[in-house]
């Protein structure tokens, strides 16, 4: 795959002619609902095998071939060039694609109400291929250890002709938002632990889950061994039935860090205890909060090179969202939620009111401004091409265990071109 930004000028003709590719292509791969009508700043994704690189200033034949992680004789051979020749500035080199990496895919999916709507039905039936666990959001502990499905509607079978696996989320939410109190009774009360991890087990072997995933999220900080020893028993029981168990982790830079959501997550521990844990790393830009990137490059590394510290990289997913915000100006704290927005969505709105995409280098993220029909300003933050083959690149280098999707049914497709371009998905089956 290769990715193009879209300059000023391009048409869909030019670009699909540089790249030896059709319109017809371009418009599939990223579905374009406007393709004769292109944003400055978006980002296309070209189906080639392989991709280009543009020679920059200083750049050698030698340098360039060690950041795709080829020889300098394979980058040769492939251009058809000498070894020793001298490279010009903006000389095109075609980079032959290379072996990809195997990887654990996993992507939440939330159904809200009774049942399951249309969109995400076909949002998990397209992302299965891709996937190898998809996870209902969420089963909820009551305060007497039993379980409270979420519709699934056809996941179940939606996972089986995709070979997928089913991961079995667990969660201490009630009315709609995680409870402390409820979380001190799952983790202290061995009554309690009883009941649900009979609970837990019978309803894996009814349903078919292969992976149990604990997403306990503001626990008290005095519970943190508590909850540590529950994940302890949780694992031994589990893995007598066969059954593997995963856990979620907010997104910590140090042991120490303080905050309610932060101090009962014990990475040391998780990391010893779980299969493997799913790094919460995203929401820096949120609905509540300012205008910011939701899952900026540089944030996710400090999150992730903490993590590593205390548990091996092939114990960790990466989170990623599927998705941004648009801010409405100025901010004020307690005030209106941003509204959260497809990545394609995004496009559209910059389209419609006339205004480039800028790309944040620090935070490898795509942004822009712009005015409504009655006057207000926005800010709009999301995730485009750059933006997640920035992430792959870090999973890659840090040879991490996979990713982790929050969460279906935002269309971004072409997060889904490059996951497959990137890497061999895993299957357990």
């Amino acid at each position: 795959m290769q990715i193009h930004v879209v300059q000023q000028g391009d048409t869909l003709y030019n670009i699909a002619d540089t790249y030896g590719t059709t319109p017809t292509n371009l418009i599939d791969a990223n579905e374009l609902d406007a393709p004769n009508n292109l944003v400055v700043g978006q980002t296309l994704v070209i189906p080639i095998v392989g991709q280009f690189y543009v020679v920059q200033q200083g750049d050698s034949l030698f340098s360039i071939a060690q950041q795709f992680g080829l020889s300098a004789e394979q980058l040769a051979q492939a251009n058809n060039i000498p070894v020793e020749g001298t490279l010009s500035v903006g000389t095109r080199l075609y980079i032959p694609e290379q072996p990809k990496p195997e990887i654990t895919a996993n992507a939440y999916i939330e159904p809200t109400g009774d049942e399951v709507s249309q969109t995400l039905v076909n949002a998990a039936a397209k992302a299965a291929p891709y996937l190898t666990y998809l996870a209902p959001f969420s089963y909820e502990v009551g305060r007497d250890g039993t379980l409270t499905a979420p519709p699934l509607d056809n996941f179940v079978q939606i996972a089986e002709n995709n070979n997928a696996s089913l991961m079995l989320v667990v969660t201490n939410l009630e009315e709609g938002e995680f409870s402390q109190e409820l979380g001190h009774i799952i983790v202290t009360v061995q009554a309690v632990q009883n009941t649900l991890l009979d609970n837990i087990v019978n309803t894996a072997n009814e349903v078919g889950f292969n992976d149990v995933h604990f997403d306990f999220e503001f626990l008290s900080p005095e519970d943190r061994e508590a909850y540590n020893n529950f994940l302890r028993r949780a694992k031994q029981r589990l893995s007598e039935e066969g059954l593997l168990m995963s856990t979620a982790l907010a997104p910590k830079t140090s042991a120490e860090q303080t905050g309610e959501w932060y101090e009962a997550h014990d990475y040391a521990a998780h990391g010893e205890i779980a299969d493997f844990v799913v790094l919460m790393t995203y929401e820096w830009g949120y609905s509540y909060g300012p205008p910011l990137a939701v899952s900026p490059i540089n944030e996710v590394r400090d999150v992730v090179n903490f993590a590593l510290s205390v548990m091996p990289a092939n114990k960790i997913l990466l989170g990623q969202n599927l998705y941004g915000y648009d801010w409405t100006l100025p901010y004020v704290e307690g005030g209106e939620p941003a509204e959260a927005i497809s990545p394609q969505e995004a496009i559209t709105r910059a389209r419609e009111h006339n205004v480039a995409i800028e790309f944040d280098t620090e935070a490898q993220a795509p942004f822009y401004t712009y005015t409504d029909a009655q006057g207000n300003n926005h800010e709009v933050w999301f995730e485009d091409a750059r933006s997640i083959q920035a992430k792959f690149d870090m999973m890659k280098e840090l040879g991490l265990l996979g990713i982790s999707y929050w969460k279906l049914g935002l269309a971004f497709p072409q997060n889904w071109l490059l996951l497959q371009d990137n890497f061999t998905v895993r299957k357990l089956d």
